[in-house]
């Protein structure tokens, strides 16, 4: 298992990081966190190459993915860069990528009551205004589960706050910080159940925060497992 001990935060800096292959050629992968090789809970960057596709499967506990760059397709579509895909669990599809894409993938962390179908065009959707001087732009959610994404202008300093829930963070461009240190574009974060910082930037950047959804995981429920194959 990788990094699936909720109760700890963690920080990748993804840049850094080498591609993994995948079971299907052109495919590579960058692991962030996981429960089995192939099966389970995955959040992982994955890179497809130009004309890589991978075969028809399941996601038993839902899939979450963000296109990061390129044009990521399946039956169903395409997605350019700042897509947001939800497809909800037991939901089926064949991913393939004509000119080659990055995105953002979790995989099996669905709750079983949350089936909707979610295709957002980020690019194309009005920010709202946020607190302070942040826009926001929702995404989803679901009972405690909040997904959303968050722009920053030049030299904001926002409040001292805590996390119920825990709040994972994907940082898409500039560079976020806290008193914890500083996280350059394509940096993931994950803060436990309860967590506090104080946030602030220097430049504008924008991040994709989930926040709520680590609480039953930090009392133990860490360890999902399910069947099926994780083809991203």
């Amino acid at each position: 298992m990788l990094n699936l001990d909720f109760t700890k935060r963690v920080v990748i800096e993804t840049d850094k990081m080498n591609w993994v292959a995948s079971p299907s050629a052109g495919v590579f992968r960058k692991p962030l966190a996981r429960s089995e090789e192939e099966a389970g809970h995955v959040t992982s960057i994955v890179k497809y190459e130009k004309g890589a596709n991978f075969t028809a499967h399941k996601h038993p506990m839902g899939e979450e993915i963000f296109v990061l760059e390129g044009v990521f397709s399946d039956e169903k579509g395409d997605y350019g860069p700042g897509t947001y895909i939800r497809n909800p669990p037991g939901s089926q599809h064949t991913p393939f990528s004509e000119q080659g894409c990055t995105i953002f993938v979790k995989l099996n962390q669905f709750n079983v009551h949350d089936d909707q179908f979610v295709r957002i065009d980020t690019t194309a959707t009005k920010w709202l205004q946020g607190i302070g001087g942040l826009q926001v732009m929702p995404l989803h959610d679901f009972e405690h589960e909040h997904v959303t994404l968050v722009k920053w202008p030049a030299k904001e300093d926002f409040q001292a706050h805590r996390h119920f829930g825990g709040e994972e963070i994907l940082v898409l461009s500039g560079e976020f910080r806290d008193e914890h240190g500083q996280y350059p574009e394509n940096t993931w974060i994950r803060s436990p159940h309860l967590s506090e910082h104080h946030p602030f930037v220097s430049e504008e950047t924008v991040i994709l925060v989930k926040a709520g959804h680590l609480h039953e995981k930090s009392l133990g429920d860490n360890t999902l497992k399910c069947s099926g194959s994780n083809l991203n």
